[in-house]
């Protein structure tokens, strides 16, 4: 028999009943279910937990997740969903079914195998660069793993459509995403293969898709309100999708990969990658241009040291490979450089820094470049136009410039090219800028006319006149909102899942399993509780009793009934996960009381 990672070699097998139980203690307890009980109880299932923290698990869900016995990892970015972890799953998705179908979208499903054809025709085989999984068919031709859907979706849209009367119509579906990340980490938050809801809307104008937009923005604030997710909603970049708008969902947790900016004062929020900010005009008097010495300091640290300056009064250079140009971009020195914002800017999906050959086409001098008499195509930042008397490079090594002003220098382009900083001015008010980090679990694009003009997507107007049909795109990640609920609820113990997507709603432990009456009544309160429609799971493993109440703590399943010495007297103790004690309830009301805590925790 084999062992998972980290643990110890099997040192018991047992076989009770029809089941199999290989014993690791103290990392694991594994079972085997060979014929089991028509409910879930745990002595003839497949449940296991691990006592230590996964070992290649970079945070918290990943590690709980792994440690309940949710997940395994088979390889970087790639997961096995196991039976309670699929659970939690098929409750996520059936949330998310339940408010599409509501919001008038129609549920179908694509194929993950598409010919690579598909995506040339709007330029995104190598807009996707290598994060697309590439392959062959017998037949020589070249196949990709889907990482997103847009041009199937709008080629089966076009099957349906002629006429504006065939207008408008929102189609959805949950499948299997692959991405070949470059860094897979944070558990289910970047991989490889992932589940994913995306649904495409179809408009005749940009006022129909304004409607259609609204209808799956309050099914998303549905959706994560039921899944108990605390989340911010902010603008981000469009990216490789393409469009007008793009606003992200994001759940607030200390490892998000995203930086959020938000204001202390209004509700401004945006990702770092478009966030902006109000640029304060520098009021000093100009100074005359002077020409300092400045040998072995290259740095903005250093300059800014030897000339007894704070880097806000600095404008450092980034030399950049853009279409194979060199192309130096300049921002304030205490900033950093923004590349999503210069890739929107030149119409690219990535940019470079610049090869040694590259710079040599010009004069600019590696940590001493400046915008003052440079060959070479300049582009600065808008900032640096209400700038004062402020230090550049020279463009001669071992020198700089200081007291320099806008007319002092020459540029190509203007434009917003660097990241806010914590405390700069919101641009919506006198409020400051703070930061937060988020996960990303659901997106809303307006896509416009870009995929349907490139694939032929039409329709003929009352006047027979042919427009391309306007459409609207809307994700969302059903890991990532499993690890961001595991991300936000949980303590030292383990995860504290809401009742809304929990793999069950509560968990019956019982003490002594050779006691026939108590043993007994477990399996009749458990069967009336699933009477009663309540998702119930029953503890009935030979386990030592703190064992069971780790293992159930470790899961979070929200109510816990214990089931001992005080069944004698007719009670059994309830322990809510939330909460640090336990009560006990009379055998008689312990179904109306479940019931009742049921209720209210779903309805909160």
């Amino acid at each position: 028999m084999k062992t998972f990672p980290g643990q110890k070699p099997v040192i018991t097998i047992k076989k009770n009943k029809g089941w199999y139980r290989a014993k690791c203690t103290p990392i694991a307890t594994i079972s085997f279910f060979i014929e089991g009980d028509k409910y879930m109880k745990l002595k003839g299932s497949y449940f296991y937990t691990l006592r230590e923290n996964a070992k290649d698990e970079d945070s918290t869900s990943g590690n709980l997740l792994v440690r309940s016995g949710m997940i395994k990892k088979t390889s970087a970015g790639v997961y096995m969903m196991l039976p309670l972890g699929l659970r939690v799953v098929n409750k996520i998705k059936q949330i998310i079914k339940e408010e599409m179908d509501a919001s008038g979208a129609q549920e179908l499903l694509m194929p993950s195998l598409i010919s690579s054809e598909v995506y040339e025709s709007c330029g995104r085989l190598e807009a996707f660069g290598n994060s697309m999984f590439h392959l062959k068919d017998r037949a020589n031709h070249d196949m990709v793993l889907g990482p997103t859907h847009e041009e199937l979706f709008t080629i089966a849209a076009a099957s349906c459509v002629s006429s504006y009367k065939d207008l408008p119509f929102t189609l959805y579906q949950i499948a299997d995403k692959f991405r070949d990340e470059a860094r897979p980490r944070y558990g289910l938050i970047r991989v490889k293969e992932f589940i994913m809801k995306d649904a495409y809307s179809f408009d005749k104008d940009e006022d129909g898709l304004d409607i259609s937009y609204q209808k799956m923005f309050n099914a998303y604030n549905n959706i994560f309100d039921r899944c108990k997710l605390s989340y911010k909603i902010v603008r981000a970049d469009v990216g490789a999708m393409g469009g007008s708008l793009s606003e992200e969902y994001q759940a607030v947790t200390d490892i998000g990969e995203d930086t959020l900016v938000l204001c202390d004062t209004c509700k401004y929020a945006s990702n770092m990658e478009v966030a902006e900010h109000t640029i304060i005009s520098d009021k000093e008097e100009e100074k005359n241009l002077e020409l300092v010495e400045t040998k072995n300091k290259e740095s903005i640290e250093e300059v800014s040291e030897y000339l007894g300056i704070t880097p806000d009064k600095t404008v450092k250079a980034l030399l950049m490979n853009v279409k194979d140009e060199l192309v130096v971009f300049f921002i304030r020195g205490d900033r950093e450089f923004n590349e999503s914002k210069a890739c929107k800017l030149f119409d690219v999906t990535e940019i470079n820094f610049a090869n040694d050959d590259l710079i040599a086409s010009s004069n600019a001098t590696p940590g001493y470049t400046g915008p003052i008499d440079l060959n070479a195509k300049t582009v600065i930042d808008k900032e640096i136009l209400q700038m004062k008397n402020f230090v550049v490079g020279a463009n001669k090594e071992g020198y700089h410039y200081k007291n320099v002003n806008i007319k002092d220098i020459k540029y190509d382009e203007v434009a917003d090219i660097s990241c806010v900083l914590e405390g700069d001015v919101c641009p919506n008010c006198s409020g400051k800028l703070y930061f937060k980090k988020g996960i990303e679990v659901g997106n809303l694009f307006k896509l416009g006319t870009k995929y349907s003009t490139h694939l032929g997507l039409t329709y003929l107007d009352q006047e027979n006149k042919e427009h391309p049909v306007v459409m609207g795109c809307y994700g969302i990640g059903i890991g990532r909102i499993l690890a961001a609920v595991v991300e936000q609820h949980h303590d030292e113990f383990g995860m504290m899942l809401p009742m809304s997507i929990s793999p069950y709603q509560v968990a019956i432990v019982v003490i002594n399993t050779k006691d026939e009456v108590i043993t007994g009544y477990a399996n009749k309160l458990h069967d009336d509780l699933e009477d009663n429609g309540i998702e119930v799971l029953l503890d009935d493993r030979e386990e030592r009793p703190g064992v069971k109440f780790n293992d159930m703590d470790l899961i979070g399943i929200p109510i816990r009934i214990t089931l001992g010495k005080g069944l004698a007297n007719g009670e059994v103790e309830v322990k809510l996960r939330s909460e640090k004690e336990s009560i006990n309830i009379k055998t008689t009301e312990i179904i109306d009381y479940i019931k009742k805590k049921v209720k209210e925790e779903t309805e909160k």
